[in-house]
């Protein structure tokens, strides 16, 4: 029988956990926890290839780029970040693909085998040629100030369906891209939000994630000094109600906790079978897609995949190996991801989006000093393509078109905020309608702007 004192001590530490477990569905509840109606999309990856894949190089074909080449184009009002020269042909071949016959560049060769799932939109523009200022449009759906990501939004608006893990997960190699954590920040959100960063270059599964185990404390012992920790932050809560940084903090430190079971687990890729840790590569990009399919098997809501933190697409020299080289670090992966979640049947609900912060320029990048063409190409935001597949996307389909060399969107522009309100409608959301109220305004991921792109939609 247990004694009066150790009754008590257990009695009061059961109240402190009831009283977190409140608190844990009101910090829940600040999100909206449902769609708007039901979306087809139940889960996102968003796969970023950081520095601008070269729309003429990969799913733009250009043979007018072709004729002209080593001539001056006409776009001398177009402002480019540097100063380019005459128009530099695609050393890439395209073909056509699938029965839609979407045409790819040799750059794909494993992804082009799934060109019937892919939706590309070849007229997107952003609005500054540079990569800090791209990267957070893209990302927050404001280039400048301070504002939600997208899979803080998501997150925030239909929750996670992993207790154990965080809903918005970015996997990133090798360190940070240019803004760092501020791509997947959640800004006035609850800080519950924002993505939790793993660095992908590690392999080993205990690495991935710095303090998953406490070698020093027994399992036992640190269930007791959470348990006290439990009892200390609500009584701390208890005088200070409805403190968003303090919720926040709290329920980092239960889902820490939480971690240290599942996340293990979701890491450790030698748990696939052979055949399918072969099906997706080698590489630290392939290796991560195989944890983005895993990561969203597991109920994680958002996952993001960046190539790379120092601008791997960024080829301002020497395109036509740079861009050869960054895409065979990737192809196989792609199109595995596409093949493994369309065998499993999660690729109906499962959103894939394919992108780069802007493109490339149809004309040569000169070298800085003057001297010469570098036979690369500057960074381009009046024009560029991306593409979507799964969860309820229409495979198969190309939408909107530059001009006969590439640089502009010329059909069916699509801006930025068009694509959020995209994504957002298929995964159930009115962009419109998905807001939150800060600083005595309704805030929005698209702000003012955005019209879903409705022709992509199956």
């Amino acid at each position: 029988m247990p004694t009066r004192r150790h009754f008590l001590k257990r009695s009061g530490l059961g109240i402190g956990s009831l009283a977190l477990s409140t608190l844990s569905h009101r910090v829940s509840a600040t999100g909206l926890n449902a769609p708007h109606f039901p979306g087809r999309a139940k889960r996102m990856i968003h796969v970023f290839l950081n520095g601008g894949m070269s729309q003429v190089d990969t799913f733009d074909p250009k043979p007018e780029l072709t004729k002209r080449g080593g001539q001056m184009l006409p776009f001398e009002n177009l402002q480019t970040e540097r100063r380019t020269g005459v128009a530099l042909p695609s050393p890439f071949s395209f073909q056509q693909h699938g029965v839609s016959g979407i045409p790819i560049s040799d750059l794909f060769p494993k992804l082009a085998s799934c060109a019937d799932e892919l939706a590309v939109i070849r007229s997107m523009h952003a609005e500054l040629p540079n990569h800090e200022m791209s990267l957070m449009l893209m990302n927050t759906g404001d280039q400048r100030l301070v504002r939600p990501s997208l899979g803080s939004w998501l997150t925030w608006g239909i929750g996670s369906d992993n207790e154990n893990l965080p809903g918005f997960i970015a996997l990133c190699p090798g360190g940070l891209p240019v803004g760092g954590a501020g791509n997947w920040r959640s800004a006035f959100l609850p800080g519950v939000y924002q993505g939790t960063h793993v660095d992908t270059s590690k392999t080993d599964a205990q690495d991935l994630i710095a303090n998953v185990r406490n070698s020093r404390v027994s399992a036992t012992d640190q269930s007791s000094f959470f348990d006290f920790l439990r009892e200390l932050n609500a009584r701390h809560l208890a005088d200070r109600p409805a403190e968003a940084a303090l919720e926040s903090r709290i329920e980092s430190f239960e889902l820490a906790y939480r971690m240290q079971t599942e996340a293990t687990d979701a890491f450790d890729l030698t748990q696939e079978p052979e055949h399918i840790r072969r099906l997706y590569g080698e590489s630290p990009q392939n290796r991560q897609l195989l944890l983005a399919r895993r990561l969203v098997e597991r109920g994680v809501r958002f996952v993001q995949t960046w190539h790379g933190n120092l601008q791997p697409w960024d080829s301002h020299s020497n395109i036509k190996e740079e861009h050869r080289k960054v895409a065979n670090q990737c192809d196989q992966g792609l199109a595995a991801l596409i093949t493994d979640l369309k065998q499993r049947g999660m690729l109906d609900e499962t959103l894939i989006l394919c992108t780069g912060e802007f493109g490339r320029t149809p004309s040569v990048e000169m070298h800085q000093n003057g001297a010469g063409a570098a036979q690369g190409r500057d960074h381009n935001h009046w024009g560029f393509s991306l593409w979507r597949a799964g969860g309820g996307v229409k495979g198969g389909t190309i939408y909107g078109a530059t001009d006969e060399f590439g640089f502009r969107a010329v059909e069916n522009p699509v801006s930025i905020h068009d694509l959020h309100a995209t994504l957002l409608h298929l995964m159930g959301f009115h962009h419109e309608q998905l807001t939150y109220r800060y600083a005595g305004r309704d805030f929005r991921l698209t702000d003012v702007h955005g019209n879903v792109v409705k022709p992509i939609l199956a």
